[in-house]
């Protein structure tokens, strides 16, 4: 699987997409295998505000249920509300269609923290 150039990682398997002061987030491809199949998903309320570290929601597997980091500030703008429906789509295409939530970004220099899709495919590597 190919991580996107233009997206930041984190160690906790999260992916951000910024396109000015609104940052859309979900899984990595990493993080839908670990989990295998997944079953359902609970996201944010829109509106809602995050905080860097804190959780964003959780994903739902046949193996486990995971929660998921917020890699960045803000409030939440918009949840994919397709996951519902079909969470299966986590595990179809985790860098596309299956994103989880957009924010506005309350600190856009937090993404400077973030890892690059090359420093990332690095630390699985070192996994």
């Amino acid at each position: 699987m190919s991580y996107p150039d233009t997206y930041k990682y984190t160690k906790e398997h999260e992916w951000v997409s910024a396109d000015g002061d609104t940052a859309t987030v979900g899984i990595t491809d990493h993080a839908q295998h670990e989990l295998g199949d997944i079953v359902f998903v609970a996201l944010p309320k829109v509106g809602s505000k995050v905080k860097h570290g804190d959780t964003l929601g959780s994903v739902e597997s046949v193996k486990a249920v995971s929660d998921i980091y917020s890699p960045i500030s803000g409030e939440i703008l918009a949840v994919n509300d397709l996951l519902a429906q079909q969470p299966e789509k986590l595990n179809q295409d985790p860098h596309g269609e299956a994103w989880l939530a957009k924010v506005k970004l309350a600190d856009a220099s937090e993404l400077n923290a973030l890892m690059s899709a090359e420093d990332y495919q690095k630390y699985l590597g070192s996994e």
